[in-house]
């Protein structure tokens, strides 16, 4: 059977959206999946493509393993960054995410659960348990047995369950609880914001070094609150409070805010919001390397089919 060029390109182009959504759950960086996928079509034309029997499984099984190449190599550095390490945020579409387990699977805070696993269970658990890969078919992707695989896929699953508590969100509540968040952080309001927070909430910030933010997490309503309260008063990174805008978007799959200002993105926040509509997790990077993404106004389609 021949092959043209303009139909293989075609057929890669196809799976494009599910193989960056297969990388990105793997890294929790969307510049290194888009190098995960490029790399993918680069295997993919230099393949002998009459060999390959199922082009979806043989790309998801090449971008797999490049995407845990990539993540071997970077875990030195995450574990050595300048305060906490948080995923890349990345704008979504509701119909994107539109069963709840693909707005759960890449959500900020799973990526951060994901990012406890050693990058071999992380890959496997992707593959298994976001994406419904058979053990047969991560062992060839990950190369090892598959008797090994079903181990590894077993010991992630009950480590992201101790960590992970799941339970079905109501996005119209999730939208609610953000629109109150955002009125009452840019207008000072310590009450409201206490009452929207979880009494443990945490609040996660990521500046890579680059800007000033805490290098700890922030825990408990009243400290969060009035660390929220504070920045709508004074100038952040350059942008006075009335110049710094404030837009309400899709981040991984749920509502979050994207903050602007002199003609660049300044930060994105996230939250994670328990079942009673309490946020109890905040996810604000500042990190302007990892504000690529959102800056750019891409919108990344990362359904699981």
């Amino acid at each position: 059977m021949t092959h043209s060029p303009d139909a293989d390109e075609q057929v890669f182009h196809s799976h494009r959206n599910l193989l960056f959504s297969v990388a990105y759950r793997i890294l929790g960086s969307a510049a290194d999946a888009e190098d995960a996928v490029q790399d993918a079509w680069i295997s993919w034309s230099s393949a002998d493509r009459s060999q390959v029997a199922d082009p979806k499984a043989y790309l998801a099984r090449i971008v797999s393993n490049l995407a845990l190449q990539r993540l071997r190599s970077a875990r030195h550095q995450r574990e050595t960054y300048p305060g906490p390490w948080l995923p890349e945020p990345v704008l979504t579409e509701g119909d994107a995410a539109d069963a709840v387990t693909d707005a759960e699977s890449v959500s900020m805070a799973m990526l951060v659960v994901l990012e406890t696993l050693s990058p071999l269970e992380r890959a496997v658990f992707v593959l298994r348990e976001v994406f419904d890969f058979s053990h047969a078919e991560i062992a060839a992707a990950v190369e090892r047995s598959e008797a090994a695989v079903r181990q590894i896929a077993h010991r992630a699953r009950e480590h992201v369950r101790g960590q992970r508590q799941r339970f079905t969100a109501d996005r119209s509540q999730q939208r609610g609880v953000t629109e109150r968040f955002l009125a009452a952080a840019t207008g000072g309001d310590i009450n409201t914001l206490l009452e929207l927070l979880s009494p443990d909430v945490t609040l996660w910030t990521d500046g890579g070094g680059k800007v000033r933010q805490a290098l700890r997490p922030i825990r408990g309503a009243g400290t969060v609150a009035a660390w929220f309260a504070a920045i709508a008063t004074v100038t952040y990174q350059g942008v006075a409070p009335h110049d710094m805008r404030a837009a309400l978007v899709e981040i991984n799959g749920g509502p979050g805010l994207v903050f602007s200002g002199a003609g660049r993105v300044v930060a994105t926040v996230s939250f994670d919001i328990d079942a009673g509509g309490r946020i109890t997790a905040i996810h604000n990077v500042a990190n302007p390397d990892k504000l690529r993404a959102v800056a750019d106004g891409t919108t990344h389609h990362l359904a699981t089919r």
